[in-house]
């Protein structure tokens, strides 16, 4: 897992800009981005439990707060987690299992480099029979 914010100052190759009239962000610079995905989820709800073999997903929440759940797949090491809020940017490289659980109404951005939408949707996805998040507090 990457993480970055990406209206805040960080030491990669990523520029912002803001002034009077607001602000601008880079989100990638010369990266192979092959689908995007504007997501929804209501309070309490939990999307991923999956992770791709071949396949990085970049999530960056747009509004709300997102507990991001992650692992290596060969792990055997319980989950972790970081809380996202808005404009923080998180990177899910190959054969890492990834949850996200909803702390309030949330909208987020994927954008992934590989096969992960419309018809290709399934193909690098590879479902959990149990859940990574703990029951820990929401």
């Amino acid at each position: 897992m990457k993480y970055i914010n990406v209206w805040e100052n960080n030491e990669t190759h990523l520029d912002n800009f803001i002034d009077e009239r607001g602000g601008i962000a880079d989100i990638f610079y010369n990266e192979n981005i092959n689908h995007v995905a504007i997501i929804t989820s209501e309070s309490d709800s939990i999307r991923g439990d999956h992770c791709h073999r071949l396949t990085t997903q970049h999530t960056l929440v747009i509004k709300g707060e997102l507990e991001y759940w992650y692992k290596p797949l060969v792990s055997e090491a319980a989950a972790k987690f970081s809380l996202l809020k808005k404009g923080d940017l998180v990177s899910t490289p190959p054969s890492e299992i990834h949850a996200l659980r909803a702390k309030q109404y949330t909208e987020f951005i994927v954008f992934t480099e590989g096969i992960r939408g419309g018809l290709d949707y399934e193909k690098d996805t590879y479902r959990l029979s149990e859940s990574i998040i703990n029951d820990g507090p929401i």
